[in-house]
């Protein structure tokens, strides 16, 4: 591993990762397979995930992040002393950013939490920035080449304003958004560039091929519940929780041993790149070593043709709300 990653400190929920090459890695890019359809079918196959290194216009991605760090100004969280595109956070304001994960209650406590920093879904609503970059004609027109017809994106935009601190507890997203089509994909993009100590997405490597060792984890539903336990009732359906957090493992640092993988990630995220990956693929985030704001959005988008998950779908899209809420007799 390169000096660089040796000397810096890369944790994950505040635990230590090892970074030597056995448990330590780099995605690889598959830029050029771009024009190979076929091609670009067999690595996502193979490596469980599509990593293009600036395939999106570097300008755009910068005028979205400019859409985000100026609202984030007007609320006072980012040090107003400093140039806005560095994205500092100001001193005062660093337990705003303490929210880990997102939101499994819709009440006014959650909202506010949410309204501060971490996970800012509302930063994305009527933001025709963010919309040119996830949904535009350039990852559209990608995704309709990569499934050999039309395709579908959910309308509900994850946006995430990480500041200096823990990331993300590692899961695979079929929990969260598993009602529909098996060939989902998530599409990661970053706004600006991220180095390694400013943390970013970290992959298990090819533990998409490894899903049966985690299947009772696979099969389960955050929304869902039991209606003949009592417990599940009162947690999801009349106090409006999850089942059970999403998370896979809130130890990432013991999963390459668990799995005899590496965890992945780039060396330096820059505006313009995507990455796009398996719904079974087990990620999260290395920590936030700065002093400044991650930003990056995660869409999904499938073959028109299968039917979609109803939760993220139409203009104001139910997700994890008592709407989305779903008793089944275990």
């Amino acid at each position: 591993m390169s000096a660089l990653v040796s000397s810096l400190p890369l944790t994950s929920l505040g635990r230590s990762l090892q970074t030597d090459n056995a448990h330590f890695g780099f995605i690889r890019s598959s830029s050029d397979l771009l024009d190979d359809p076929t091609g670009l079918r067999s690595r996502l196959d193979e490596d469980g995930y599509l990593y293009l290194k600036r395939y999106l216009d570097a300008d755009m991605v910068l005028e979205a992040r400019r859409s985000i760090l100026e609202r984030l100004r007007a609320d006072g969280l980012l040090d107003p002393t400093r140039e806005l595109m560095d994205g500092i956070v100001d001193a005062s304001h660093l337990e705003d950013f303490a929210l880990e994960t997102e939101p499994q209650f819709s009440d006014a406590r959650s909202l506010k939490k949410m309204k501060t920093g971490a996970f800012r879904p509302d930063l994305a609503v009527a933001n025709a920035e963010i919309e040119r970059v996830v949904y535009g004609p350039e990852i559209q027109g990608f995704y309709d080449s990569l499934f050999a017809e039309p395709a579908l994106h959910f309308d509900y935009t994850w946006l995430r304003v990480m500041g200096p601190g823990a990331g993300t507890p590692t899961h695979c997203d079929w929990v969260y958004m598993g009602r529909g089509s098996r060939e989902l994909l998530t599409c990661w993009i970053p706004y600006g560039t991220i180095p390694l100590h400013v943390g970013g997405l970290i992959l298990l490597e090819k533990s998409h091929l490894k899903s049966g060792r985690i299947a009772s984890y696979l099969e389960k539903d955050v929304d869902s519940y039991c209606e003949n336990r009592p417990v599940e009732v009162r947690k999801v359906k009349e106090e409006g929780g999850w089942s059970f957090p999403g998370w896979l493992s809130n130890h990432p640092e013991t999963l390459p041993e668990k799995f005899e993988s590496r965890w992945l990630t780039c060396e330096c995220w820059e505006p313009g790149d995507f990455i796009t990956f398996n719904m079974r693929l087990i990620h999260g985030s290395l920590d936030n070593h700065s002093d400044r704001v991650r930003i990056s959005t995660d869409v999904r988008y499938q073959p028109a043709s299968q039917k979609p998950d109803e939760r993220w779908m139409g203009a104001n899209p139910p997700g994890h709300s008592m709407a989305g809420k779903r008793g089944r007799v275990c």
